[in-house]
């Protein structure tokens, strides 16, 4: 295939021996044909051609030049060095990928060259880099945008005040990019972003932050609960049993066992528990959860949660922990305990500044059962299954959107829904759930109408989920009959009674307080973002037809 100038002014090589070096690249800048076929096709021709190998194992970098990050050339040598200055001694190798190309003569070329979110200037010219100067200046001029390359010389800046390496050697191409990627354009449109998250990763700045501020919240929520004695543990993710929280599960079987039905998990709680009936007074766990549902801003059927359950501890402590280290997260992550709302820019439409999310001050609380029946008067007393016609009939006159099927836990939901959580804008711990809500939990009176449990919104989200744990195996066992009903309602997302848990319970659970929240909420929250997708690597996408 003929090669063309402008063609050969985009290929990457490396440097060929010196006299047969000399002569090819005076041959092939020689007048040719136009290139047929794409920039791709053109690229590994000209490779073939030159027979070169434009995927070169990875070697130290040249003696005396040791690797440093763009990061560490800045903070080392930038405050210190004048304009026009140029440290001979000061060699080193830099490498990452070219995020711009100026060539401002045929013997002086400037490659910006970023590695882990930071940029450093490399100045290629002829006068430093001894040797053929056709080769110099075709291989300078091959080297485009979005290779991945090293460059090794000295430290200086240049004329204008930019710290620079200076490179004495051909800038070394360490792996080309043979697609275009579209650093001045973007990649604004959602489907592109996340369908090709290396390119939304490569052009946006704030997709990596995002990712990052996930990496740095997990490493709180562990070096908190550590520094607690909390053991991290694992538990199964594939089981014959689903329980643990209210929500359809994905289903598959096992070949091993005869294709028996196995489900991935819910929620880990109830094997949480059992570690701590077990001995381990303190265990958490960070993983996956999966529930076969909807996708919205505040949902994902593959989602982190962090759990933990704690002996002999109190709701009042778990609230304490949960502001502590949501204060704590506030601050490491953002600097500050005053977090902008997600989606405000830092300012509302009229140009004021728009309300920050404060994590500073104790965080309010609400009882739910005292607030629904303020918004609804005519709730009924007693809020079991007897209750449900008048619950009904609640939300039908006042229009509540309430699909079907129809139980007593999934209509209060709906009243809290409307009513409560919209007031949640600041840190607000919801207390006082009615006890059909949280068939896990214990309750705060002898009637059993009120549970002892609380729930975190901020920004109308949920995002912590507690409870002191229902540890008598008798009462657990009539809860999961009453939820047995519900299923038989036609609630599906119900779980199916656990007798093996409430056999564990019969070896004594201690007085425990457990307490669930919602990773990649807390991280959309804390980086800003309104919809879960951004902090998660690779959010589930519907499929294409492709």
């Amino acid at each position: 295939m003929a090669i063309s100038r402008a063609a050969l002014a985009r290929l990457p090589w490396r440097a060929p021996a010196a006299a047969a070096a000399a002569a090819t690249v005076r041959a092939l800048v020689a007048p040719a044909a136009p290139a047929a076929g794409t920039v791709k096709e053109q690229r590994e021709a000209a490779f073939a051609s030159l027979g070169i190998d434009p995927y070169p194992r990875y070697v130290p970098p040249p003696a005396g030049h040791p690797l440093a990050t763009p990061a560490q050339v800045h903070a080392r040598w930038g405050p210190t060095m004048d304009r026009g200055a140029r440290l001979a001694d000061a060699q080193l190798t830099v490498q990452g990928r070219i995020s711009s190309v100026r060539e401002a003569s045929r013997k002086l070329f400037f490659y910006d060259v970023e590695q882990d979110g930071q940029v450093v200037q490399v100045v290629a010219s002829q006068a430093r880099v001894h040797g053929d100067p056709a080769e110099f200046r075709a291989r300078s001029r091959a080297l485009i945008v979005g290779d991945i390359v090293r460059a090794s010389g000295f430290v200086g800046k240049t004329d204008s005040g930019e710290t620079s390496v200076f490179a004495t050697r051909l800038v070394e191409l360490l792996a080309p990019c043979l697609r275009p990627i579209p650093h001045r354009s973007g990649l604004a449109d959602t489907e592109k972003r996340f369908r090709s998250r290396h390119l939304d990763l490569l052009v946006n700045p704030r997709a990596k932050q995002s990712l990052r501020m996930r990496a740095q919240a997990l490493q709180h929520i562990r070096a908190f609960l550590d520094a607690r004695g909390f053991v991290e543990v694992e538990t199964p993710v594939l089981s014959p049993s689903v329980g643990g929280a209210s929500a359809r599960p994905f289903t598959t079987t096992s070949v091993a066992f005869g294709d028996t039905p196995l489900f991935m998990r819910v929620a880990p709680e109830l094997y949480l528990k059992q570690l701590v009936i077990g001995g381990l007074d303190r265990v958490y766990e960070m993983g996956k959860q999966f529930r076969n549902e909807g996708i919205d801003a505040d949902h994902s059927p593959e989602f982190t949660t962090c759990e933990f359950y704690q002996a002999y501890a109190s709701l009042d402590d778990l609230m304490q922990m949960t502001e502590d280290m949501l204060r704590g997260m506030a601050v490491q992550l953002t600097g500050s305990t005053a977090v902008p709302v997600p989606g405000s820019g830092g300012g509302s439409d009229d140009g004021s500044s728009a309300p920050n999310l404060d994590f500073g001050p104790p965080f309010r609380r609400i009882d739910v059962l005292q607030a629904l029946r303020k918004h609804v008067p005519e709730l009924p007393e007693s809020l079991d299954d007897d209750a449900l016609p008048d619950l009904q009939k609640i939300v039908a006159c006042r229009h509540i959107p309430a699909p079907r099927p129809h139980t007593v836990p999934r209509l209060l939901d709906r009243l809290i829904g409307h009513y409560i959580e919209p007031d949640c804008v600041q840190p607000t711990f919801l207390v006082g759930h009615p006890a059909a809500m949280s068939p896990l939990a214990k309750c705060t009176d002898s009637v059993q109408t009120t549970a002892a449990r609380f729930e975190l919104f901020v920004n109308c989200r949920e995002l912590v989920n507690a409870y002191e744990e229902l540890n008598d195996p008798n009462e657990q066992r009539a809860k999961f009959r009453t939820q047995a009903r519900e299923r038989d309602q036609g609630d599906d997302e119900v779980p199916l009674p656990d007798a093996a848990f409430c056999d564990a319970l019969e070896s004594g659970l201690p007085p425990t307080a457990g307490w669930g929240m919602g990773v990649d909420r807390v991280v959309a929250l804390l980086a800003g973002a309104s919809h879960l997708r951004e902090t998660i690597a690779f959010p589930v996408m519907r499929p294409t037809n492709k």
